[in-house]
């Protein structure tokens, strides 16, 4: 090989580093589903990210720098262009593409006080705290035309859009039990969904719109009933015992899909529709200890996904299946910092 061949070759090579980087230093051992791992954020909290329905941009919930609490963002899925979709102001969570990629839909506590709501009283334990002021608002993607969605006494958030493009599929206390609801686009023919006592929310539909995951508790005996009551009654749930549950999108037919014993939350639908991705804390070294599983729909064929001794959460599917986002502490400069991972997926 002469030299003119040999230098020919390294630059063939260092550009092909540069178009197409393996950052698989993200990547754990036994993650044999995840390749070409990207962290697409590097401080502060980041979580709940979600594709767009042409797979080219993310929204999210993100507190950094002198943020107090939670605003929804945009960015491009390599990270890019990060924009500022909420006001600003008070508290926010669930957010989710319209159909169209045009507008965003998300919850917020701005209406009640433009200041962040107190934090969840630590002395009841690890518990979630679902905000009475949370209303569902949507927006155009600079956050003109705000427009709120949902105005009943009580907590409303956590909503998702069907991949049809038809209904809104939420999360409701205003009839004193967290509850399962859906809507239309603009907020119309709010329907109830789940009637069973226990923590319902975290809904998802499937690819094809027919049917919807979720998260649930379901307590049992007399002393979990009291703990529940008590804690409902203040605006609480506990979220160490929850399974997967799915249902008809009329809600019919549930069925729970889970039985860990451990807090499995964030469910997605594979793109098949015939699996279920989902954090849980099962067979965690410790409570805090969240990582990746999926399960087929008839409850069999579990299988691990991630392997981070800290927290994997919030799994979505890109709509054409070719990669998975997921919120992370591995890889975090501090403690507290979670960040949005990118990855391409691998049957």
């Amino acid at each position: 090989m002469n030299f003119q061949s040999y230098i020919f070759i390294i630059i063939l090579f260092a550009i092909n580093i540069k178009l197409f980087p393996q950052n698989d230093i993200y990547k754990l051992d036994g993650e044999k589903h995840l390749k070409n791992i990207r962290m697409l954020t590097t401080n502060g909290e980041n979580a709940e990210a979600y594709f767009s329905f042409d797979g080219k941009k993310l929204t999210y919930q993100a507190t950094f720098d002198s943020m107090e609490c939670d605003q929804i963002f945009t960015m491009n899925i390599d990270g890019t262009d990060r924009t500022l979709v909420s006001t600003g102001k008070g508290k926010t969570t669930c957010s989710y593409f319209y159909p169209g990629d045009n507008k965003i839909l998300y919850a917020s506590t701005h209406l009640f006080d433009p200041n962040c709501p107190p934090p969840p009283d630590r002395s009841k334990g690890y518990v979630w705290k679902l905000y009475d002021s949370f209303d569902i608002f949507s927006a155009n993607l600079d956050g003109s035309d705000l427009k709120q969605l949902t105005n009943t006494p009580g907590y409303d958030a956590e909503a998702t859009i069907s991949p049809k493009g038809d209904k809104i599929v939420f999360t409701s206390l205003r009839n004193g039990d967290p509850e399962i609801y859906t809507m239309n686009l603009d907020g119309s023919e709010q329907t109830r969904l789940t009637f069973e006592k226990g923590y319902d929310g975290g809904p998802f539909f499937s690819p094809d719109g027919s049917k919807i995951v979720f998260r649930a508790s379901r307590p049992k005996t007399e002393e979990e009933f009291r703990d529940y009551d008590d804690l409902v009654e203040n605006g609480y749930v506990r979220p160490t015992a929850l399974e997967i549950f799915v249902m008809d999108a009329d809600g019919k037919n549930m069925k729970q899909i889970t039985n860990l014993g451990a807090a499995s939350f964030a469910p997605f639908f594979h793109p098949d529709g015939n699996k279920i991705i989902f954090s849980t804390n099962y067979k965690g070294d410790s409570p805090r200890d969240f990582n990746l599983f999926m399960i087929n729909l008839d409850g069999t064929g579990l299988e691990r996904i991630t392997y981070n001794s800290t927290f994997d959460g919030f799994p979505m599917f890109s709509p054409d299946g070719k990669f998975l986002v997921f919120g992370s502490n591995r890889f975090n400069k501090k403690d507290t910092d979670t960040n949005i991972f990118i990855a391409d997926w691998v049957e």
